[in-house]
């Protein structure tokens, strides 16, 4: 499992004084950002590479109220099987308490063929250092 810390700005809160519901997914965004930057990956390795991550399916619950000021650890779980598509799975914390669940399905698109890469675990050891090749290995089945 894979960690990072956000804090929330007032500017992403809505009238209700709480976190807009779309700054969640941009949470989880970050949160895959900083994965793959735990990895030993960079978005620019990827690209060089003529790859790149794609979203093909997340869904949101949300489960209690994140408001400015507060720390929100973002907490990753990466799910590998056989096939082109993997799992990241989520979760938002305030302290104790779970503020929302992402669950996600994700591919690699390669940028030359527009399609999804078949073994996107293999491609993303490939790029990784040698201890986030291992975390990878790891990675439980999806």
């Amino acid at each position: 499992m894979f960690s990072t810390t956000v804090t929330v700005r007032g500017y992403e809160c809505d009238a209700n004084g709480h976190v807009n519901h779309a700054v969640y997914h941009q949470y989880g965004e970050h949160g895959r950002t900083e994965t793959l930057r735990d990895l030993g990956i960079e978005i620019a390795d990827l690209t060089n590479a003529g790859l790149g991550p794609v979203i093909l399916e997340t869904t949101v619950r949300f489960l209690a109220e994140l408001r400015a000021g507060d720390e929100v650890d973002v907490l990753l779980d990466l799910r590998f099987g056989q096939g082109k598509t993997f799992r990241m799975d989520i979760e938002l914390r305030r302290g104790d308490v779970v503020a929302a669940t992402i669950t996600g399905t994700m591919g690699l698109l390669d940028h030359t063929t527009r399609r999804l890469v078949a073994d996107p675990r293999g491609r993303l050891q490939a790029l990784a250092s040698p201890a986030g090749a291992q975390l990878l290995d790891d990675s439980p089945e999806k």
